[in-house]
């Protein structure tokens, strides 16, 4: 029997989803999202849709750990509260932007992945490094590279609005990078409630990744689509305050060991 408020798959335990408008499908896996060529109409409303989507998420995470944690300290509880209103100003950004475009909220499925996996871990460092450390970093790399994608599609109206969400994502990441060194140096446990959370992040990815042979509901091969690798936004992730090891790291995991081993050797004092 499930826990309340939980469900398992694959042998991994995950938060159940927040409640959606009616209008919203809300599906679990990529199995039953869509996605389109990205220069088409529908392609593009998809994609802003799906944004607007992981706003919402975002802002759901951040509520529920002022919440769930009232003893936080008081300046990271202002951080959150800050994400809070950020996150809400995406949310209706990207929805004005979608109407524009002759969209509407509801029109595609949507996920709240990331609110199952980090909501399902119990201490705030833990979802500080799986939300904001993790996901919203990598968010910086794929909106990045979005807004690129976007002036190339002549686009300039939804690059601006990205533009503007970026720069709040960057504050999203730093103020969790700098507090999780501050409750780590406070406390040594913590690190190891980090580890832990990482574990678990890695466990749910397992658990809900596609097979080879799957396909999504508009038929595009699901093991093409988890394989794509964004840019890695190294002057964002910068400005978020990683360091340079970490995002020596990260280079590695995307992909370019070659071009990280060049980097790191002209960095080296002669």
């Amino acid at each position: 029997m499930e826990e309340i408020g939980y469900f398992d798959y694959n042998g991994v335990r995950f938060r159940s989803e927040p409640a959606r408008d009616d209008c919203f499908t809300v599906v679990r896996r990529d199995l039953d999202l869509h996605e389109y060529d990205a220069a088409s109409d529908i392609g593009k409303r998809e994609s802003v849709h799906r944004h607007m989507s992981n706003e919402i998420t975002s802002l759901d995470i951040a509520a529920d750990c002022l919440a769930d944690f009232p003893d936080t300290p008081w300046e990271l509880r202002l951080e959150l509260a800050r994400q809070c209103w950020d996150e809400s100003r995406h949310v209706a950004a990207l929805n004005r932007r979608l109407q524009q475009m002759g969209g509407r909220k509801g029109e595609f499925p949507i996920s709240t992945f990331e609110w199952s996996v980090t909501c399902a871990i119990d201490n705030l460092a833990g979802r500080l490094a799986s939300q904001n450390r993790t996901f919203e970093a990598g968010a910086m790399d794929v909106v990045g590279d979005h807004i690129r994608q976007w002036r190339e599609y002549g686009d300039n109206e939804t690059a601006d609005v990205l533009e503007a969400i970026l720069a709040d994502e960057i504050q999203h990441v730093r103020f969790a990078n700098r507090w999780i060194k501050r409750l780590a140096a406070e406390d040594r446990r913590v690190l190891l409630r980090i580890v832990a959370a990482v574990s678990y992040l890695s466990s749910a990815n397992q658990a809900l990744a596609p097979t080879a042979e799957e396909r999504n509901a508009v038929g595009v091969p699901l093991d093409g689509f988890a394989s794509r690798v964004p840019a890695v936004n190294i002057h964002d992730r910068q400005l978020a305050e990683f360091s340079d090891e970490e995002i020596h790291e990260i280079l590695k995991q995307a992909g370019f060991r070659t071009l990280v081993s060049d980097t790191a050797a002209e960095q080296q004092p002669r």
